[in-house]
């Protein structure tokens, strides 16, 4: 299983992403890839499109991401959480979200 928080306040957002579907074989699974790909995109647009200073984590199965000051930042973080939230809704065996507010 998949599981995204999200921490969404003003010009401050975070996720963490970490696990794994389980929907395919290591390599062949387009869940994790989904996510994969999409987490990865909102962390180099931030940093390197934006040029926002921000904190990233990631190993194996596991993503954390936080930036402060940029509404531009947490607005791309938002876009993030809404894929997650449609892919929640399309393999919700899958893929779990939780949004703190």
């Amino acid at each position: 299983m998949i599981r995204a928080a999200f921490s969404i306040r003003g010009d401050e957002a975070e996720f963490t992403v970490k696990g794994h579907s389980g929907a395919g074989e290591q390599g062949e699974d387009v869940i994790c890839a989904a996510v994969s790909s999409a987490a990865y995109l909102t962390v180099n647009t931030v940093t390197e499109i934006l040029g926002v200073d921000a904190d990233a984590e990631d190993s194996d199965g596991y993503m954390h991401f936080s930036s402060r000051g940029s509404s531009a930042a947490a607005d791309i973080v938002r876009g993030f959480r809404l894929h997650m939230e449609q892919l929640a809704a399309q393999y919700p065996d899958y893929v779990t979200i939780k949004t703190e507010v």
